[in-house]
This record gives structure tokens, C-alpha cells and sequence, in this order.
């Protein structure tokens, strides 16, 4: 029983008005347990609201007769399909001979073959058809597009409903390729909405790189969890979202960073001799000492023609600074007879922590962002 019909019923109207108010608060706590829907009702006439938006765009498209689609991201448990069932009840009953519904779902219509199948069958069962199990990915292929054409004609709206959206959008996406193909014939009349819990911001490079700095330092489930704690007391209490900037503060605030204090008192060309070791890393060059290195630097002054090229001897200082700063180290303790300039060394700091390092590096020469970029 809806609110509407309580408030609007004499009879209980004159009955609520003998209750106590704890029996009142009793019968609309009730109403509201019944009818799911009873919280969104209150915002539907609310023009900023989610429900009024999502109603506009549909009920535009409708009497338009346009294509059209959204994407409706919300984590679970939020109200993203209350919200569009609640729009499409309304809708239904204002245009009940313009909308056709479809509805799929990621975790189980995925595969291609299978979504054109469901909708074929689907759309078969509404316009009493007669359905073959047997038929073809070509042939509901077709048919899909041959009944987007007929109802177009009809001035009747097809409402691709596709929950779980971000299951549809892996691998070659051949499904979502022949429904918008599909739409593009000048008499078809549809609506694709997507519906996912999945942030996008999850395929942002930077984000992975956010997470691949947070696992280097620390992995333990712990660590993750402060980390999110973190995030979530950053995040934007106005927009109620979560953003990379939010993630960002969180990895500062929460990340102990000895490496990047010392490489702020790092002289420049110390920074050259560390993004030096690192190419020579990323291409697998096995032998990796102090000659190897000087050969990447003036390979790279060569390149380039830096301004910051400094004498073997200098470079040597700065070779040997670096190693008491435990910023490098020797491969192992063999070789103490050896000369620093023949041993092999290894990176005691990682890429992403070098990389940050040289962004907070004041007067960082920009060929060195460049270099790091260009290996990443």
C-alpha cells in the first residue's frame, strides 16, 4: 500500500486520527516495508533529482523518437534500479503503447551469442511470436534489427536495459557492437541504459599506479585498510564521490616515504646516475655496473645534448654518494677488492617511488620526466 493511498483514503485518514503517534509512526513504517518504492516516490517531483533526470532523458527520447543512452554508476545497494523501475512504471502507464522493455544481465548474458538470444526471445514473447531455440547468432542478429525497424515504424520505443554493464564492456564487446549498429537504422526508436557498480576510474593508469606504489611498500590486508579508511575521510563530502585526488591524499598521508625524503637532498647529477640504472633495468641489461652506467649517461647526452654533463671522476663521487645513501647497492659481497667502478650494482628504490621523487625534485630536469615517462 502506497503512501499516496493512505493519505488519500477517508477511512484511514479518520482512522489515523484516533491513533497515538507511536501507532501512527507504526502503519507508515509499515507502508514503507510493503512498497520498496515509498522513499524514491518522495523525490520524484524534485527536478534535480536522479528520478527526474532519468525520467526526462527517457520521456525525451520517447516523444522524440530518437536513440538514446545512459549509464547509471552508483555503488550496490544505493537505488540504482529502484530509481529506473520506478521511472519505467510511470512511463508505462503515460505511454503504454510506445515502450517495449528489455532487460539483460552482464553476469549472465555476457557472451554475444546468449544476449541476442534473450533478446530475441524476449521480444518474441512481448509481440507474440513464435521463438526458435535453434536459430543462429546471424539470424537473432537480424531479427533484432528488423524488429528495431518495425517498431520504429510503429513510433514504438525498444528499452535496452543492461545491468551489470561493465560485464558487457570486456573482451570484443561484439554484443554491444551489433545493438548500436543495430540503431543506427534511421527508422529504429531505442534507449541502451547501462547499469554498473564498477568505478571506472579503476582503468585509470594513474589509479594503478597509485595501487601498484601502495602494494611495493606494503600488501598486507591491513595496510589496504588503512589506506581505505584514509580515502574515504578525504573524499568530497559535497558530491558524495570518490576521485583520484581522493586516493592521491590517502597514499601521501598514510605512505612512511624514507626513499623520497633522500632523494630530495640528491644532486642532479646523482638523479641522472638513478634514471640511468633504471633504463639500463628496464632493458634487461644483465651487467649493470658503474661503466654501464656511464655509457647510458652519455648515450643520453648524446641523444639529447643535456647541459648537465659532468666529468668520469665527478660521476664516480656522485656513484659512491648514492651507495651511502643506500639508494644503490652491490649485488653481493664478493668483490671487495674489486674496483667500485667494475661491481655490479642493483636500484634499492622503485620506479614509481623514483618517479614521484623526481616530480617533488624542485628544478628536475624535464629530459629526466621525459626518460622515465618514455620507459613506463
Amino acid at each position: 500500500m502506497s503512501a499516496a493511498t493512505v493519505s488519500s483514503s477517508p477511512k484511514i485518514t479518520e482512522k489515523m486520527a484516533r491513533e497515538s503517534p507511536a501507532e501512527q509512526a507504526q502503519v507508515l513504517v509499515k507502508s514503507r516495508i510493503c512498497n520498496p518504492n515509498f522513499i524514491f516516490s518522495i523525490f520524484s517531483n524534485s527536478p534535480d533529482s536522479n528520478y527526474s533526470k532519468l525520467k526526462y532523458i527517457i520521456s525525451s527520447s520517447l516523444t522524440e523518437a530518437c536513440n538514446n543512452s545512459v549509464l547509471l554508476l552508483g555503488p550496490r545497494g544505493c537505488g540504482k534500479v529502484a530509481i529506473l523501475e520506478l521511472v519505467l512504471e510511470d512511463l508505462l502507464e503515460e505511454y503504454p503503447d510506445m515502450i517495449s522493455v528489455i532487460k539483460l544481465n552482464g553476469l549472465l548474458h555476457c557472451d554475444h551469442n546468449c544476449a541476442l538470444k534473450e533478446i530475441s526471445r524476449q521480444l518474441c514473447q512481448e509481440h507474440q511470436l513464435l521463438f526458435s531455440k535453434m536459430a543462429s547468432f546471424d539470424d537473432n542478429a537480424q531479427f533484432m534489427v528488423s524488429m528495431l525497424r518495425e517498431c520504429g515504424l510503429a513510433h514504438k520505443t525498444i528499452i535496452f536495459v543492461l545491468d551489470e554493464f561493465d560485464l558487457f564492456a570486456q573482451g570484443k564487446q561484439l554484443f554491444l557492437y551489433s545493438l548500436l549498429d543495430a540503431m543506427q537504422s534511421v527508422t529504429s526508436q531505442a534507449v541502451v541504459i547501462g547499469i554498473s557498480c564498477r568505478l571506472k576510474i579503476f582503468a585509470d593508469y594513474k589509479f594503478k599506479e597509485i595501487v601498484d606504489t601502495l602494494s611495493y611498500s606494503d600488501s598486507t590486508v591491513n595496510h589496504l585498510q588503512r589506506f581505505l579508511f584514509s580515502t574515504v575521510s578525504h573524499m568530497d563530502l559535497k558530491s558524495g564521490l570518490l576521485s583520484l585526488e581522493n586516493f592521491k591524499a590517502a597514499l601521501s598521508t598514510i605512505q612512511r616515504q624514507p626513499k623520497l625524503e633522500v632523494l630530495k637532498d640528491c644532486s642532479i647529477l646523482e638523479l641522472y646516475i638513478l634514471v640511468c640504472m633504471k633504463r639500463l633495468e628496464a632493458k634487461e641489461q644483465e651487467l649493470r655496473n658503474f661503466n654501464a652506467i656511464m655509457k647510458e649517461y652519455k648515450s643520453i647526452h648524446d641523444t639529447f645534448q643535456t647541459s648537465n654533463y659532468y666529468a668520469r671522476n665527478v660521476c664516480l663521487r656522485a656513484f659512491e654518494h648514492l651507495l651511502q645513501r643506500e639508494l644503490i647497492s652491490f649485488e653481493d659481497n664478493r668483490g671487495h677488492g674489486q674496483s667500485a667502478e667494475f661491481r655490479p650494482v642493483k636500484l634499492l628504490i622503485s620506479r614509481p617511488e623514483l618517479y614521484q621523487g623526481l616530480k617533488s625534485y624542485p628544478s628536475c630536469p624535464t629530459i629526466l620526466h621525459k626518460l622515465m615517462d618514455r620507459d613506463g
